[in-house]
């Protein structure tokens, strides 16, 4: 068995409201950083997995974010996948 190292990001979808990101963009302008706009705020997920293959690891990091750690319906979702 190989160990791997996963890290996913799950981001609200472009066409759903983020009200916590619309939040932290109008306090940007009251920091005096009114360049800094369309602020988006999801969730960054750090684990390991034990697999015999990256392809199973990868299959399997698939399966844990379309099931539980990300809802399609109003997120998406992409993951980086380290053997370590």
């Amino acid at each position: 068995m190989k160990k791997f190292q996963a890290e996913i990001d799950v981001m609200p979808k472009k066409e759903i409201l983020d009200p916590q990101g619309k939040a932290v963009t109008g306090s940007m302008k009251n920091l005096g950083l009114a360049e800094i706009q369309n602020v988006r705020i999801g969730k960054h997920i750090s684990l390991e997995i034990e697999a015999e293959s990256t392809e199973t690891a990868h299959n399997k990091v698939e399966q844990a974010c379309k099931s539980l750690l990300a809802n399609l319906i109003m997120e998406s979702y992409s993951f980086e996948l380290h053997e370590v």
